[in-house]
C-alpha cells in the first residue's frame, strides 16, 4: 500500500491517500512491463508504408536496348529494381504490427507500473473550482507549487476531462492530461512526475482494484 500526502491548490498538506494495487512479482515484473510497452508502441503503428515492386511501377514494358551487340549489360526493362525509376527490392508493404496480450496481463501490468512510479506521484485535492476559466499560467503556477521542475515530463491524471483544465494544460509543453479511467503503461513510465486529484486516485482503486 501506498500513502500519499494530498496537497491542496497553495501546496501545503490538506490530508494522506491511500493506494492499494496488487502487483506482479518482482521477478517477472520487469518482464511483463517490457511486453506492455512494445504492444502498446506496436498496436499505435499504422502499417500502412507501402513501396512498389518491379512490376508494379508503370512502363518498362518495352526493351530498352537488343540483347547482344551493343556492349553494354543485358537488360529486359528500365523498371528494374538497378535502375532510377524502377521498383524496390523487399521494401515495405501494408501489414499488421498490432500484439495481443491478456487483459489479466495488462490490467497486471498497468497496476504494477502505477506502484512502481509511488515516489513520482503527487496528489492534490481537485482544483477545478480554482480554474474558473482557462488560464494556462495559473496552472503552470500551481504545479511548480506541487513540486514539479521546470522541463519535466508531467502525467496530470483527473477523474475525467474537464474542460477548464483542459484549455488551461492543452499549451503546456510536456504536460499530458489523462482520465483516470485511460490510464496506460508508456505515459506511466514515461513521465517524471504523476499528478493525480485524490478523486482520480479514488477512482483508479475503484476501477483497477481487485
Amino acid at each position: 500500500m501506498v500513502s500519499c500526502v494530498v496537497k491542496d491548490w497553495q501546496g501545503t498538506s490538506a490530508g494522506t491517500a491511500d493506494l492499494e494495487l496488487a502487483v506482479a512479482k518482482e521477478t517477472t515484473a520487469s518482464h511483463i512491463l517490457h511486453r506492455a510497452v512494445v504492444r502498446q508502441l506496436a498496436n499505435a503503428r499504422q502499417g500502412t508504408v507501402s513501396t512498389k515492386t518491379r512490376a508494379e511501377v508503370s512502363g518498362g514494358g518495352r526493351k530498352p536496348w537488343k540483347q547482344k551487340g551493343t556492349g553494354r549489360a543485358r537488360a529486359g526493362s528500365n523498371r528494374s529494381p538497378l535502375w532510377r525509376g524502377g521498383g524496390v527490392i523487399f521494401g515495405p508493404k501494408p501489414r499488421d504490427y498490432s500484439q495481443k496480450m491478456n487483459r489479466k496481463e495488462r490490467r497486471l501490468a498497468l497496476r504494477t507500473a502505477l506502484m512502481s512510479r509511488s515516489e513520482a506521484l503527487i496528489v492534490v485535492q481537485d482544483f477545478a473550482e480554482q480554474l474558473p476559466r482557462p488560464k494556462t499560467k495559473e496552472l503552470i503556477s500551481a504545479l511548480t507549487r506541487w513540486g514539479v521542475k521546470a522541463g519535466d515530463k508531467v502525467l496530470l491524471i483527473t477523474t475525467e476531462r474537464q474542460e477548464n483544465i483542459y484549455l488551461s494544460a492543452r499549451n503546456v509543453p510536456r504536460l499530458k492530461l489523462i482520465a483516470a479511467d485511460q490510464l496506460n503503461v508508456f505515459d506511466l513510465l514515461h513521465a517524471d512526475n504523476i499528478v493525480a486529484t485524490s478523486a482520480a486516485i479514488a477512482k483508479i482503486q475503484e476501477v483497477y482494484g481487485e
